[in-house]
């Protein structure tokens, strides 16, 4: 694998992921019940946006950075940039570090929930599993696994607390990843239909995002919900022109708060005037 998160941390991608991850989490917590969260392509969980490899692209600077100083904070923001703050340091608003998705997960564990974060590569999976060691003593466990994550979401799955929250977040290296995500996320929902899972993808060329759109319409899963985040128009190969968000099982209140903090989102991490958000339900 040739991907390095550590050139991307903190990102406008990663805002609106971890944001929405963190956010239905917290919402879930509220019913005093346990919860697995799986996390399936979890990376190395923390990044130094004091390194070379962030200082090299900068790309945290058009995106959590824009964020630090936000008053008030939006209830979807709220549980996420909380836990970024305290977790990454910030301080006079500089961030020094960047939680990753299983470090912002696992801060939202309580007593009985559990975190499978699943990791191949070996030096992400070695910073990760030491990151996690220095969580001795605060709720609920974390296992740090070097599965495949596309095999965890059925090897996982269902959970015996019958209740799970998937962050599924590939690297998009391979040219199948895109049928692949579909083809796994709906093995994976016939096996756990109730789970609530949260499927990211990249906006480079938009026939493969709509493919993946007209797929999910096609199947069983009816109660999706599609964010999407754009920054550039056009399509580019080389350029991550914008994201989106497949959430399945969302919870009732998420659509109305994306609805009222995608244009924030757009207004704050949009370096142009032709920025574009969208939501829609399949």
């Amino acid at each position: 694998m040739n991907y390095r998160h550590a050139y991307h941390a903190g990102n406008f991608a990663d805002v609106l992921k971890h944001a929405v991850a963190c956010r239905i989490q917290a919402y879930m917590a509220a019913k005093a019940k346990p919860l697995l969260v799986l996390d399936t392509h979890a990376g190395a969980g923390a990044y130094d946006l004091t390194g070379p490899e962030a200082d090299r692209t900068g790309e945290y600077r058009d995106g959590i950075a824009r964020l630090l100083d936000l008053d008030p904070v939006p209830p979807l923001l709220d549980p996420y940039l909380e836990r970024v703050r305290r977790l990454g340091g910030a301080r006079n608003g500089a961030l020094p570090a960047y939680p990753g998705s299983p470090w912002l997960l696992a801060d939202g564990l309580r007593d009985g929930d559990r975190l499978v974060a699943c990791e191949l590569e070996p030096t992400a999976h070695q910073d990760l599993a030491h990151l996690m060691r220095r969580r001795a003593n605060q709720p609920g466990t974390v296992k740090v696994r070097a599965d495949d994550g596309w095999a965890a979401l059925t090897s996982f799955l269902p959970p015996p607390e019958r209740r799970a929250l998937v962050l599924v977040d590939p690297p998009y290296e391979a040219a199948d990843d895109f049928p692949r995500l579909a083809e796994r996320f709906l093995k994976a929902h016939r096996r756990f239909p109730t789970g609530v899972f949260v499927l990211w993808y990249p906006v480079k060329q938009r026939s493969r995002v709509d493919a993946l759109h007209a797929t999910l319409r096609n199947s069983d899963p009816k109660n999706l919900l599609i964010a999407e985040l754009g920054l550039y128009p056009g399509e580019s190969d080389s350029r991550l022109n914008g994201c989106g968000l497949v959430i399945a099982n969302p919870p009732y209140t998420l659509a109305d708060e994306l609805t009222e903090t995608l244009p924030l989102l757009n207004t704050r991490l949009t370096k142009t005037t032709t920025g574009t958000h969208h939501l829609i339900t399949l």
